[in-house]
Parts: structure tokens; C-alpha cells; sequence
């Protein structure tokens, strides 16, 4: 450890909250940093339950109003895990207090939206970084350095999916996750991971194809404005092409997600069931051994592995976070963080032409949303 503590202001103290505040409680256990963070305030709206959760989470204090905690003086990094219809503001708020802002994915509910918070933090010069914590997943991150070092050859198919049972009884009442304008679409809340995670590995996707479909169109006498389940092939830049789908339909699938890179030369394959895993096919094996290896993704020299347990013990959910948030203070005040809000922007113009593509039941070019 080195001298100097950093000041870390959460708002929103739901489980996307519980999640952040694990993982910088966390990181110092798990890691040498080179700054230890100190959690100095939660916010939240709910009186009871942000106390409650402060107490629990091991953070100093807690406040109703979150532009308290923007202008807290001790509060040097504001990370925002409040609903995706928040963000924007509040991190335009954060960057312009001079704060360095770490918010959830996906960054807006809209491109419009994500943009401006890349002007505002761009604006104020400040740090800024997007939560898409599965990056740091030691399997993933071992996919990723496998590509880049060529172990598939040139990339040709990417194909991820992601299902969940989270809306299939249509007895769930209305909240904000039902309400696109607050909780943004499936596309952007399920997908926006997938299609991160398919642009870190094979670059940047130029256009789209997407279906979409509600099923349960009304809760609680709402109507209900997002999707239940949505799909769509992708163009990459690079000439490779994909497929992603994303649901919350799917029974007795609780949080299952799947990433898959075909080469010229070989397979990668990653299954979150079984996230310490990494299947690989080598086209150069001998003939007998034809077919798929597991790598246990728990080696010294695989990523992140050496900051954990010893092979075999395995790591977690809560570790992406630990990890990821390890790495944005270990480049804390410098930088450079990443995703930053830039990626976290691109991201999100890939779903709103899924989105687009889906309502006008045609190919849509992303470059028709970023102009």
C-alpha cells in the first residue's frame, strides 16, 4: 500500500451498490494496490434501507440526495449504480464537480444520452469508466489475450447469448425495470455485456439486423415498454460476422451466458455456468485429437488468476468486480481506466440500432445512430 486513501461516494445501494461496495472492500484483501479505497457515503432515496445498507456495506455514511455526495469534498471517484435512466445526469453532475466517475453498464438508456456523458467527462477532464465487469473474469480475460495472440487466427464468427427466467410470471408487478426510459431495454441491459465483450475481441460491429418481442405487455395496469427477448446477427468492421440474442423469457435459465469466437484456425468457448472454464479447439492438433480442451482458467499465468486461489479453488461473481475495480485504483490519478465512457457509448449505439433495426424489421448501419 501506498500513503493516501481514495474517497469513494456510492449511489444507489441495490445490488448493483452491494456489488461495488464488495469489491473495493474486497480489492485490498485480494491484491496489493496501490491505493486503498475508503467508502465514505452511500446515497439513496429510501431513508431506512440506505442506513441499512450503509451499515451493512461497511460505508461511513449515507445521504437521501445524491448531489450531497457529488460535492462532498472526501469523495474523489462518484460511482453511479442507481437505474441506467439516471446515469447520464448524474454522472454529468459528477465530472462537473471535478470528480472521477465509475458508472454501471450500460451507460444510458439512449446513444443521445451516453453521449452527452462522454461530452461532459471529456469536458471536464475527469477519469471515467463503464461497468462491464465480465471483462475481468479470469476465463474471459484469457480469451481475449488468446485472440489477440492469435490462437484462432483470423476471427471469422462471434456468437453470445444470454437467458434468464427474470420476467417469465407475468404476476411480476410493474417497476422501473418495465419502463424503458428508466431501465432501458433488454437489448442495452442484457446485451450491452455481450456486445462489449464481442467488440474487445474482434473490434467494432458496423451494422445490425435485430428482432425483438414483448410478451407480457401489461403489469400491474402499466404498460409495459420494454423487451422480453431480443436477437440480432452483427456486421464487424473486420468483415467477421455474429449473432447475439438476449432474453429474460427463458425458464429455469437464472443467469446463463454464453461466448463463442470461431477462427480460421481454431474455437474459444466460454459458458458462465462454468465460469473458471475456457473450452478451446485447435485446428492444428493432431487428427486423434480432434474436438474442444477445457483450460482451467485458475493458472499462475492466467489473467488475474495469481491475485486468487490456489488451482482448483475457483473464483466468483463478486471477483469481476474486485478485479475490475482493482485495476481502475491501481491507475488512479493517471489513468488511463477502461471501458471508458467513450466504449461505454459505442456500446450503446450498437443497441439502439438493434433496436432500431428490430422496429423497422430491417439492416440498420450503427453508423445511422452516431451520425
Amino acid at each position: 500500500m501506498t500513503a493516501g486513501a481514495v474517497g469513494i461516494g456510492i449511489v444507489g445501494y441495490g445490488l448493483m451498490g452491494k456489488a461495488h461496495a464488495f469489491g473495493y472492500t474486497a480489492a485490498p484483501v485480494m491484491r496489493r494496490l496501490r491505493h486503498r479505497p475508503s467508502l465514505r457515503i452511500i446515497s439513496g432515496r429510501d431513508r431506512e434501507r440506505v442506513a441499512a445498507a450503509a451499515e451493512s456495506y461497511g460505508v461511513a455514511g449515507w445521504t437521501e440526495d445524491w448531489r450531497e455526495l457529488v460535492n462532498r469534498d472526501d469523495v474523489d471517484i462518484v460511482d453511479i449504480c442507481t437505474p441506467p435512466g439516471t446515469h447520464a445526469e448524474i454522472a454529468a453532475a459528477a465530472a462537473a464537480a471535478g470528480k472521477a466517475v465509475i458508472c454501471e453498464k450500460p451507460l444510458a438508456v439512449s446513444y443521445s444520452q451516453a453521449a452527452s456523458a462522454v461530452e461532459a467527462v471529456t469536458r471536464a477532464k475527469v477519469l471515467n469508466a463503464v461497468g462491464f465487469n465480465y471483462r475481468r473474469l479470469p476465463a474471459v480475460s484469457l480469451m481475449k489475450r488468446m485472440v489477440d495472440e492469435g490462437a484462432v487466427g483470423q476471427v471469422r464468427l462471434v456468437r453470445s447469448a444470454w437467458l434468464s427466467d427474470e420476467f417469465v410470471d407475468p404476476a411480476i408487478p410493474f417497476d422501473w425495470r418495465f419502463d424503458r426510459a428508466m431501465g432501458g431495454t433488454t437489448i442495452a441491459d442484457l446485451g450491452s455485456h455481450m456486445i462489449d465483450m464481442a467488440t474487445w475481441i474482434a473490434g467494432p460491429i458496423v451494422a445490425v439486423s435485430g428482432q425483438s418481442a414483448t410478451f407480457v405487455r401489461e403489469r400491474s395496469g402499466r404498460p409495459v415498454t420494454v423487451d422480453d427477448a431480443s436477437a440480432a446477427m452483427v456486421e464487424f468492421a473486420s468483415g467477421a460476422r455474429g449473432v447475439v440474442e438476449m432474453a429474460r423469457v427463458a425458464v429455469r435459465r437464472p443467469c446463463d451466458f454464453t461466448l463463442e469466437v470461431n477462427g480460421d484456425r481454431g474455437t474459444l468457448a466460454f459458458d458462465y455456468a462454468r465460469l473458471n472454464e475456457l473450452r478451446f479447439g485447435d485446428g492444428a492438433d493432431r487428427v486423434e485429437l480432434y474436438g474442444m480442451r477445457r483450460i482451467r482458467a485458475e493458472q499462475q499465468s492466467h489473467p488475474y488468476a495469481r491475485d486468487w486461489w490456489p488451482v482448483g479453488q475457483g473464483v466468483g461473481y463478486g471477483s469481476s468486480f474486485v478485479n475490475h475495480l482493482g485495476d481502475l485504483l491501481d491507475r488512479w490519478p493517471d489513468g488511463p481506466w477502461e471501458p471508458d465512457f467513450a466504449q461505454g457509448a459505442a456500446v450503446q449505439a450498437v443497441c439502439d440500432a438493434i433496436e432500431l433495426s428490430a422496429a423497422e424489421r430491417r439492416w440498420v448501419a450503427v453508423s445511422e445512430i452516431t451520425g
